[in-house]
């Protein structure tokens, strides 16, 4: 495992050889698609962030007067995207992933579980839809779920959660069932210049490397700090997908939740999710009234458990 970060690479007998220029392919992006692809039983591409994976994928995928159906719930950004998306005549509606996807659209957008809710997608009403079905499998990954395997035609990642695994990665991929599919999507990205550097690839390697146990350890931790929490007479909800290091819990607003974030210490109050620290945020502060004022994300790190607990119980 090495970073390449040459731009151009020589010809070969007056022909360009497998790597020419840095846009189209680059020796340490294919052998990071490639572990990724083994991983998820897919064709794999990677982008400069997951939002970037979104970006291609929609727009590579549809045209002016196409709709989405994404998921109920899910990632507050990718519903922001869309919405940006409009001014070029592509269109957005929410739906209950639990059930089927609405009549009349052409991409069926699902999140396994959606963040912050942590609902899960009716996999089969998704794949029995004559639509292609996206599942973002970021909070999951393909140590918990193949969605390719449940009938998705693409599984999406923001590789810089639990992929990259060290909060020191920018990162998006896709993973397509098809080959051909994937290869129309690879062309999109070099026509485009939505293409990853090398070294965030190198970044991604050295984290699939140690992804299971990670993934493993984060959702011990979570299982055992969810019924202290359930428990515990100031928060309300608590919601868990039954795998994976993220859950989300409300307290009693955004006062309370503002002492959680404040008073934590071996827990880092800060955004995103799937690192080896363990993070926690209000996400009112981002989604406004789409997400209760008192719910606050954790995302479960490496640390002890018992020692977690003893960090938040004195605050809630």
């Amino acid at each position: 495992m090495s970073v390449d970060r040459s731009a151009t690479w020589p010809f070969e007998n007056g022909e360009p050889g497998a790597f020419f220029y840095q846009r189209y392919d680059h020796p340490t992006g294919v052998e990071a698609e490639l572990a990724l692809g083994e991983l998820e039983g897919g064709t794999a591409l990677l982008f400069p962030s997951g939002a970037g994976a979104t970006t291609a994928l929609a727009l590579s995928q549809l045209r002016t007067g196409d709709t989405i159906a994404v998921a109920e719930g899910c990632y507050f950004g990718t519903s922001v995207l869309f919405g940006a998306l409009e001014r070029w005549g592509l269109r957005f509606v929410e739906f209950d992933q639990t059930g089927p996807p609405p009549e009349g659209v052409q991409l069926v957008w699902l999140e396994s579980p959606s963040n912050p809710f942590l609902t899960m997608p009716d996999f089969a009403a998704a794949a029995a839809y004559p639509a292609p079905v996206v599942v973002d499998s970021t909070a999951a990954t393909p140590i918990h779920l193949r969605p390719l395997e449940h009938g998705a035609d693409f599984v999406l990642h923001s590789a810089t959660k639990y992929l990259g695994g060290h909060d020191d990665v920018l990162l998006g991929a896709v993973v397509c069932r098809d080959p051909e599919t994937a290869s129309q999507l690879k062309t999109f990205r070099s026509t485009t210049g939505i293409v990853a550097a090398p070294d965030p690839a190198f970044l991604l390697l050295r984290g699939l490397k140690t992804l299971r146990v990670r993934v493993e350890r984060q959702t011990a931790s979570a299982r055992a700090l969810v019924p202290l929490l359930e428990a515990h007479p100031a928060v309300s909800v608590v919601r868990y997908a039954g795998f994976g290091g993220l859950l989300s819990f409300d307290v009693a607003d955004a006062e309370a939740a503002l002492r959680v974030e404040t008073g934590v210490r071996l827990i880092t109050n800060a955004t995103s999710l799937g690192g080896t620290r363990s993070l926690i945020e209000a996400r009112a502060r981002w989604e406004g009234d789409r997400v209760p004022e008192g719910l606050l994300r954790l995302s479960v790190g490496l640390e002890d458990p018992d020692e977690l607990w003893a960090d938040l119980e004195p605050l809630l």
